[in-house]
């Protein structure tokens, strides 16, 4: 299973800013919060259709996705399959969400793709393999082990944000679930990876130029 799609098989990775990039992950869920911010409480007349502020930040949020994704594909050579699914989503369910004039439906992406995460990997654990070994493995590297006990982590992690995904928009506000999405859905992966720092410790290999005491 490849994670990556590459210029050439020959070509290395890039190594962008940091700070560039994070602003050109980043910057499509801040637009869409600020934008809803300002558009919530409004009803707007496109094409002879009256839609509500949420659906109008969804048509603009569906370039500003595609564009970060091509851009970042621009500056690292790369695109992760999580990149990948994100994108085909966010086209997806936000054209269901404009077509439809039905917000539910940009609400159901995190739900449908954490799912889609959830069941990719326990597909893999099942076999025997770690899939998320291929797409974070030149970054982070382990042992054999400590990637199925992450592995196992991580599955059940997206599993219970589909839950809680689903809870918050079937029960609370429009805002409510924005502000979940723009800030809790990062927080909670931050603050999931954070904890996995003694997994990492005790799996973790280093790379040969270290252990031959080479720069």
């Amino acid at each position: 299973m490849s994670d990556t799609i590459q210029t050439s098989g020959d070509t290395p990775e890039k190594k962008p800013n940091p700070w560039l990039r994070g602003i050109i992950e980043y910057g499509p869920i801040i637009a869409f919060f600020i934008g809803y911010m300002i558009v919530r409480d409004g009803t707007f007349t496109l094409f002879e259709r009256e839609f509500d502020g949420i659906v109008v930040v969804t048509m603009f949020f569906i370039p500003l996705q595609t564009l970060s994704t091509y851009l970042i594909y621009r500056m690292t050579g790369k695109i992760s399959a999580i990149q990948v699914a994100t994108v085909v989503l966010v086209i997806i369910m936000g054209g269901i969400t404009i077509w439809l004039n039905d917000e539910r439906f940009i609400k159901m992406k995190p739900t449908i793709l954490y799912v889609f995460f959830f069941a990719v990997l326990m597909f893999g654990l099942v076999q025997g393999k770690s899939y998320l070994r291929a797409v974070m493995d030149h970054t982070v590297p382990m042992q054999d082990e400590g990637w199925m006990k992450l592995t196992w982590r991580v599955a059940l992690f997206f599993g219970g944000l589909a839950v809680a995904n689903e809870v918050i928009w079937r029960t609370m506000s429009t805002d409510a679930w924005v502000n979940f999405k723009t800030f809790g859905l990062p927080a909670l992966i931050f603050v999931f990876f954070m904890t996995q720092s003694g997994l990492f410790s005790k799996y973790g290999i280093e790379d040969d130029a270290e252990e031959d005491g080479t720069s």
